[in-house]
C-alpha cells in the first residue's frame, strides 16, 4: 500500500531488481508513488506483480546493463509508460553467485565478467538514462557501491575492485551532472541477508565476523536500506552529491 507519495509524479528505473535487495527497493519507490521500472535479466513478473497488489504503477523489462539496445529499450519504456526518467538506481551486479576465491587463482574472465557487469553496467545504465533526465529537467541517481571497498576482504578481488569503481564513478559523475540539475549518490551496504544469500553456504565464515563488528549486532536485512534509498531519491537531499552513504550497522566508521 502507498505512504505519503513522497514520489508521486516521478519515474523510476531500478536494474537488477527481479528478486533481492533491487526488488525492494522497486517496491518501496513505487509505494512512494514513483513510477518503476523493473529492469533485470530474470524474469520481472513477480516483483511487477507485487507492485501492482500493492496499487503501484510498474512494468518490467528484460535489460542487460552491458547491452546499449537492452538499456535503450528500457529508456523508451519509461517514457511511453510513465514519461522522462527522475531516478536511476544502478543496483544490477554479480555478488551471491560469485565464486569465491584467492585472486592468484581467479582467471582473467571471472574478473572481466565481474567488472564488466558491476562496473561498466552502471557507467552504461547512467549514459543510457541520463538524457531522459536532462528531458525532466534533472533527476537523481543511486549507484549501489559495497562497504567491502574500505576493508578489502579476501577472495574478492574482482567484486572489491568492481565496487571501488562504481564509487570514484560516483565523485566523477556528480561533478559533470551538477549543472544539469542531477545528484548523484552511492550507497555502501554492508554483507545484507538477501534473497539470493538464502541457503548460500559460501558466505558463511564472513557472517558471524561481519556480526560481530558491527555496532548494532544483528543481520542486516534488504529493508535496512530503504530509507538511506529514500533519502537520496527525495528533495531532502537536493544539496548533497558525489557522496557515498554506509549503511553496515556501524561496521565501517569512515
Amino acid at each position: 500500500m502507498q505512504t505519503n507519495g513522497r514520489l508521486s509524479g516521478r519515474v523510476a528505473v531500478v536494474t537488477g531488481a527481479a528478486q533481492g535487495i533491487g526488488a525492494v527497493f522497486a517496491q518501496s519507490l513505487a509505494n512512494e508513488g514513483a513510477g518503476v521500472v523493473v529492469a533485470d535479466v530474470l524474469d520481472t513478473a513477480r516483483c511487477v506483480r507485487a507492485i501492482k497488489a500493492a496499487g503501484g504503477r510498474g512494468v518490467g523489462t528484460k535489460t542487460d546493463v552491458t547491452s546499449a539496445a537492452d538499456l535503450a529499450a528500457m529508456v523508451s519504456t519509461a517514457e511511453q509508460e510513465f514519461g522522462p526518467i527522475n531516478i536511476l538506481v544502478n543496483n544490477a551486479a554479480i555478488f551471491t553467485k560469485l565464486q569465491l576465491k584467492p585472486f592468484l587463482q581467479m582467471t582473467e574472465d571471472e574478473w572481466d565478467r565481474v567488472m564488466t557487469v558491476n562496473a561498466r553496467g552502471a557507467f552504461q545504465a547512467c549514459k543510457a538514462v541520463v538524457p531522459s533526465m536532462i528531458k525532466a529537467g534533472g533527476g537523481k541517481i543511486v549507484n549501489i557501491g559495497s562497504g567491502t571497498v574500505y576493508y578489502g576482504p579476501p577472495a574478492m578481488a574482482h567484486y572489491t575492485a568492481s565496487k571501488g569503481a562504481v564509487v570514484a564513478l560516483t565523485k566523477t559523475l556528480s561533478r559533470e551532472l551538477a549543472d544539469k540539475n542531477i545528484q548523484v549518490n552511492a550507497i555502501n551496504p554492508g554483507l545484507t541477508e538477501s534473497e539470493g544469500m538464502q541457503g548460500n553456504t559460501q558466505f558463511d565464515p564472513a557472517r558471524a565476523p561481519t556480526v560481530s563488528s558491527r555496532a548494532i549486532k544483528r543481520e542486516m536485512k534488504p529493508e535496512d536500506l530503504i530509507g538511506t534509498l529514500l533519502y537520496l531519491r527525495t528533495p531532502d537531499s537536493e544539496f548533497v552529491t558525489g557522496q557515498s552513504l554506509n549503511v553496515d550497522g556501524g561496521k565501517i566508521n569512515v
